[in-house]
């Protein structure tokens, strides 16, 4: 038997959303990278990325944003910076009680994102 896909065991798009949404209250609290999104609809933005975790963890969820790289073009975005998102989000799951295997999964798969965005 497989195992459950990590979307499920996150508890699917609603469950993915609070934490995002909470993921973001850090990011907004947070000097080093909260200039990123000051001009930004919020509201869009955790739909968004909301949309994108669903879809990198195997939900029935397809991401229809912008490419990776594209989306982050000319941000100049440091690997310091990279870092502490991946830590906000980190912080974010386990507020939600997520376990640390899948709390790694997740941070896997961003993980494997951050050629395209650290530096675009």
């Amino acid at each position: 038997m497989s195992e459950e896909p990590l979307y499920e065991r996150l508890g699917g798009e609603d469950s993915i959303e609070a934490v995002v949404d909470r993921f973001y209250e850090h990011v907004m609290a947070d000097d080093l990278v909260n200039g990123y999104f000051e001009d930004v609809d919020m509201q869009r933005q955790i739909a968004h990325q909301t949309q994108f975790i669903s879809s990198v963890t195997g939900g029935p969820v397809e991401y229809t944003g912008e490419d990776m790289r594209a989306a982050h073009e000319g941000m100049g975005i440091t690997e310091e910076e990279f870092d502490a998102i991946a830590r906000h989000l980190d912080t974010a799951l386990a507020e939600f009680d997520v376990p640390e295997k899948d709390r790694e999964d997740v941070l896997d798969e961003i993980a494997s994102y951050e050629d395209a965005i650290v530096g675009a």
